[in-house]
């Protein structure tokens, strides 16, 4: 969780020093990169909410994300992450979504994902989106590779 903490350090000063905001939905990596952004003190100064949208009826719960707007997309992929980091925003009022959605391990998921499979993305003033592939079936590991490859792509999103 170091590393985690260590980014999520760098981001909240960034976050803090813009006065910017920051909500999340994450899948597979579990809450961790929520945990990470949580770690920092002063941590309500830029972190809204988030939540861990593990399984399809999580998603109608949590993000109330109309059955349309999935048509074409399934999860795990770059179009869906971007969606989640896009609803993430406008949800919780937030300058910055970010998002993740993958396959942990030690299997794969039902859309012939290998474990070690995430897609990572940051919805704000810009875009980005990101596929990781592990090659590892570590679910534990996968976890926090997971989270850092989010934090990584959200921290080059804020420059």
């Amino acid at each position: 969780m170091d590393e985690l903490e260590a980014l999520a350090a760098e981001i909240g000063e960034k976050l803090k020093a813009r006065g910017e905001k920051v909500a999340i939905n994450e899948s597979s990596s579990g809450g961790l990169v929520s945990a990470a952004l949580l770690s920092v003190p002063g941590a309500s100064a830029y972190f809204l909410g988030g939540a861990v949208v593990y399984t399809p009826k999580a998603r109608v719960l949590l993000t109330d994300i109309p059955r349309e707007a999935l048509e074409g997309i399934r999860s795990s992929s770059e179009p869906y992450a971007l969606l989640l980091a896009r609803n993430a925003c406008e949800r919780y009022g937030a300058t910055w979504g970010i998002s993740e959605t993958g396959a942990a391990g030690p299997t794969g998921n039902g859309y012939g994902d290998a474990p070690g499979h995430t897609c990572v993305a940051v919805s704000g003033p810009v875009e980005a989106v990101l596929t990781v592939e592990t090659g590892s079936e570590d679910r534990s590991a996968n976890m926090r590779a997971f989270a850092a490859a989010c934090l990584r792509l959200f921290d080059k999103a804020l420059g």
